[in-house]
């Protein structure tokens, strides 16, 4: 009895022209260093330059919204979906809930 090992080496067939799909590119790769302005549009009630210029951290500011309401959420002034506030640790944050 031989104690011979044969290998066989099976080369991948060669793509051709016709079954080769060229990778589609998303266009926003090429862009996505650009900066944006990212805004969520909250109304306040009986705000004034005087309560503009009292602001001092730690301050309180009564919204228009009920702490349930969806925030609009823009990136520079496009309407691009809809947040809810969230509290993560010691800070506030949103959380996109819809998108425009």
């Amino acid at each position: 009895m031989s104690n011979t090992v044969h290998s066989i080496r099976v080369d991948p067939p060669e793509p051709s022209v016709s079954n080769v799909i060229p990778a589609k590119e998303d266009p926003l790769d090429s862009v996505a260093w650009l900066p944006c302005t990212l805004t969520l549009d909250l109304p306040v009630v009986r705000f004034t330059v005087a309560d503009l210029l009292a602001l001092a951290k730690g301050s309180i500011v009564e919204t228009a919204f009920h702490h349930t309401s969806d925030v609009p959420l823009r990136v520079n002034n496009l309407l691009i979906g809809w947040t809810e506030f969230e509290v993560v640790g010691d800070r506030l944050a949103v959380r996109v809930t819809d998108q425009a």
